[in-house]
């Protein structure tokens, strides 16, 4: 199924579509900037694309008020008699008009004026209206460079409440916003794509009507996140935007794969070949898994699951069973140190399972690169393990029939669409160790099947974390010193590479020279700007006991595995996420002894800080740590539009809406359920609304995962 282009809709709707309307004067160069500003796409700037640019702001102009009663830093608007003007006596000198009424005077501030203009806006003994803020200077009032000067004869007056926009240098408020309402101009009045009971239950105003009064404010609030206005447009671009994932689940269900089925041996006798049973949710996980891949229709389906909970073991029951029926898979991961430590653990097991697997990398020599395509090619490796190298056009597989993408938010959508494609509708398994809320699952992963494992395999122990200012580091790294003679390993943690002196914070390169005086050769540096050979070599060092303590920036976040590793050591932890933190805390404790991590931050250390530190403390279930990172954060791509390949919100503020996102979700699936193909009214109305939020056109990356 696809969605098909929406019906000829009525002409205010198409001039909404169509291109931005002309603003008389406007040089090209400006142009751009408004195109910068609005987010035009590729088709150039649209109509929809200033409408939908919302204010940041509103400015209240309202205060009407005589001289004497305006206060310094506020905005007045004040009707006054031009008295007098003082010109400049150089290009360097401001110029003044002094104005006044019953109860005072007010000096209106120019810096480098054109004096003829001036004249002409302030004729001595007439009567202005301007509006702008009011600062005391040398004991005077005057307002510099006022925001609006108009007659009051001519009947025109400033703008009571005036809509503030995003900006850039060299773009003017004033011209922006006349671009803005020439857009809004051709708002008209969509039919409605909403139900009624919602807009009722709610108390909205119409689409139309919300986005004339966010451009329109007749009082400030009107254009805040939480004001109805901004509420309902925040809503049907979440409604938009679920109907889309809904669209792209239904497509994918409708595509015709090849159903892949095994009784199991094989998959029983991995099972049969590691030392502990698995845990609830890995069996239930495997069981969903296993079903989706017997049904025709192309599985889509995410593996959730916190640090260690055992989303690798599942990974390869999935691998075992397509396998076993005659089928390849791949498995993609984003780093060569991530892909060949998933093949450390995955080849053993399933070759324990009868099944030939593989490491395929870009930085295998020539020779072993020609023989593992050959091999890949011919069937004769049912699985490989591998980075971006496997969707490189010379790799070809004999039947790929199940794709797993690990950490699938590294990847760009063309990216995992390129590895879909090499074979024919195959199953997708997207596997991510980033705990999501629910609220959040919905926006990203709308238009998947989702497992959750949220059990712990037996034997891994709590990791205690402990919180320490950097005044404590020499007794820190004496604490290191006492774990190495034990025969355990650490990680230290630093934000960035080398020290700047625009960012004060610890540096790994200067980290390491300093732990290197105290440890010598037992010290490893690892950061993303080595080069791969150097890295790998640096993790093998510590993989295998030759060095105890591994410095790195967040480049080992997710994936690596060294079981002997107890001591997590996170500097300047207060200027990480918490998600990143719980990430980095999952790296230890893996192996047979408890596991401990030190979150040193510098003084002093600010509330956000403190409470995530302090969430960190008190629990390691990831998904409660997901939620407050949520609450705490409240911004940025905290809905998921980077994974999900839509382009970013307009009106949605996590904020503020992410407790609408639910009913929309609702509300999506109701209407796609009733009219799947959107032949009815509403049907039409909702394909407007795809195309509106620029979501029409998703539906191709259903594949993608």
């Amino acid at each position: 199924m696809s969605v098909s282009p929406p019906p000829a809709p009525a002409p205010a709707e198409t001039a909404l579509l169509g291109p931005a309307p002309p603003v008389k004067g406007l040089r090209r160069d400006v142009a751009l900037l408004i195109e910068k500003v609005a987010g035009a796409g590729a088709g150039g700037l649209k109509a929809k694309d200033l409408a939908f640019l919302a204010p940041t702001a509103a400015i209240d102009r309202r205060n009407r008020v005589p001289i004497a009663e305006t206060r310094d830093g506020e905005i007045a608007t004040i009707e006054a008699e031009v008295d007098m003007h003082l010109p400049s006596v150089s290009q360097k000198m401001p110029y003044r008009v002094r104005l006044r009424d019953e109860t005072g005077f007010l000096t209106v501030t120019y810096f480098r004026p054109k004096r003829d203009m001036i004249e002409r806006l302030w004729p001595v003994g007439q009567t202005r209206l301007v509006s702008g803020k009011v600062e005391t200077w040398n004991g005077e009032r005057q307002m510099l460079h006022p925001d609006h000067v108009v007659d009051p004869a001519t009947g025109q007056a400033p703008p009571a409440v005036e809509p503030v926009y995003p900006l850039t240098a060299g773009l003017p408020l004033r011209t922006l916003q006349r671009a803005v309402r020439a857009a809004v101009a051709r708002v008209g009045d969509p039919p409605e794509w909403l139900g009624a009971s919602t807009v009722a239950a709610r108390g909205w105003p119409s689409f139309g009507d919300a986005l004339r009064r966010l451009h329109a404010p007749e009082d400030p609030a009107d254009v805040t996140p939480e004001a109805p206005f901004r509420t309902r447009l925040a809503y049907d671009e979440l409604f938009a935007r679920q109907c889309a994932l809904r669209l792209r689940r239904a497509g994918r269900r409708a595509k015709q794969g090849r159903a892949i089925e095994a009784p199991g041996a094989r998959a029983q006798a991995l099972l049969a070949a590691i030392p502990y049973p698995p845990t609830g949710a890995q069996t239930r996980a495997f069981r969903d898994i296993r079903a989706d891949m017997a049904r025709a229709s192309p599985m889509l389906r995410l593996l959730q699951g916190d640090v260690g909970s055992g989303k690798t073991l599942v990974a390869a029951l999935a691998m075992a069973n397509a396998a076993e029926a005659g089928f390849q898979s791949a498995l993609m991961a984003p780093t060569e140190i991530l892909a060949r430590q998933h093949g450390e653990g995955l080849v053993p097991l399933l070759e324990a399972a009868g099944v030939r697997a593989l490491v395929f990398t870009g930085r295998d020599k020539a020779k072993e690169k020609r023989a593992a395509m050959e091999a890949i090619a011919s069937g004769a490796v049912g699985a490989v393990i591998g980075t971006h190298a496997l969707f490189q056009d010379e790799v070809a597989f004999a039947k790929l029939g199940l794709v797993i993408i690990d950490e699938q938010h590294r990847f760009g959508v063309s990216d995992r669409m390129r590895l879909v494609e090499k074979g024919v509708e195959p199953h997708v398994l997207v596997m991510s160790a980033t705990p999501i809320p629910r609220t959040l699952g919905l926006a990203v992963f709308g238009d998947m099947d989702i497992s959750v494992l949220d059990e712990k395999p037996p034997g891994r122990k709590p990791i205690r974390t402990v919180a320490l200012p950097t005044n404590r580091m020499e007794e820190l790294i004496d604490s290191v010193a006492e774990a190495a003679a034990r025969g355990e390993r650490a990680y230290w943690v630093c934000p960035l590479i080398s020290e700047s002196e625009e960012v004060d914070l610890a540096a790994a390169e200067d980290r390491f020279e300093l732990l290197r005086e105290r440890f010598g050769d037992q010290v490893e540096l690892v950061h993303g700007k080595m080069g791969a050979s150097a890295r790998d070599a640096a993790m093998d060092r510590f993989r295998s006991g030759a060095s105890f303590l591994l410095v790195a920036t967040t480049v080992i976040e997710v994936g690596v595995n060294v079981p002997e590793a107890t001591i997590m050591v996170i500097e300047h932890a207060e200027r990480f996420g918490l998600a990143q933190l719980h990430q980095l805390r999952g790296r230890v404790g893996r192996g047979d002894k408890p596991g401990a991590c030190v979150l040193l931050w510098r003084p002093p250390l600010g509330e956000l800080a403190k409470t995530r530190l302090d969430t960190l403390r008190r629990t390691d279930d990831g998904f409660a740590i997901a939620e407050t990172d949520f609450k705490l954060r409240g911004s940025g791509d905290l809905l998921g539009v980077r994974q999900s390949g839509f382009p970013p919100f307009r009106f949605v503020d996590p904020a503020a809406h992410g407790d609408l996102l639910a009913l929309a979700d609702q509300e999506a699936r109701l209407a796609v359920d009733a009219d799947p193909d959107l032949t009815g009214p509403r049907g039409a109305a909702i394909r407007l609304a795809l195309a509106l939020f620029d979501v029409e056109e998703s539906e191709h990356l259903a594949r993608s995962g």
